[in-house]
């Protein structure tokens, strides 16, 4: 079972973006049963996540890494751009999304990250979920992993315990250089 859910953990690290996509049916009933959203909330994150991709696919091509997770409609915007007004407009192409309510712009004015440097982010996504697996002061399932050039960002609804015991494993984590906390408290 350890390992079915350790493989469960990589594939869905190393599809970070594609994610949603790979729970959909069976699995995304299973995923909302366990998840703090709504469910209305948690198909309107998928929702965002997916027109998000795709406008900044189709604005952007090639020219920008982008990663967009959304959760309770809060949106966090990662990864790379070339320019100042590009992660503007990337940010403006998400702030029109329907149910949009917050953005974390957190893109870097930058080259692209390496092939190298993304699988090394996957990797440390999967080594911090799988220390939530296994801590039990808070619910894994109640937090969302990110990770941009090892700074790892946590997203979720959660009390003030929950946040800090998150944070104190993802930041003893390996490779994980820091630790944003972008949770909405229900305490």
């Amino acid at each position: 079972m350890m390992r079915m859910i350790l493989f469960i953990m990589i594939l869905s690290a190393s599809l970070q973006g594609c994610f949603p996509v790979v729970a959909a049916g069976a699995g995304a009933g299973v995923l909302m049963a366990q998840d703090r959203r709504t469910s209305g909330a948690y198909v309107e994150d998928e929702a965002i996540e997916a027109k998000a991709f795709d406008r900044i696919g189709k604005q952007f091509k090639d020219t920008v890494h982008v990663n967009v997770t959304s959760y309770n409609r809060a949106v966090l915007i990662s990864g790379e751009v070339p320019s100042e007004d590009v992660k503007a407009q990337v940010e403006r192409t998400v702030a029109n999304i329907q149910n949009v309510v917050k953005i974390y712009n957190e893109l870097a004015v930058t080259g692209l990250s390496s092939l190298t440097s993304r699988s090394n982010d996957s990797l440390i996504t999967s080594n911090v979920k799988l220390r939530f697996v296994g801590d039990k002061r808070f619910s894994a399932n109640s937090i969302k992993v990110v990770t941009e050039r090892n700074t790892v960002y946590l997203m979720g609804i959660v009390n003030h315990k929950e946040a800090q015991a998150a944070a104190e494993v993802a930041s003893g984590s390996s490779g994980v250089s820091n630790v944003v906390t972008l949770f909405e408290y229900v305490d």
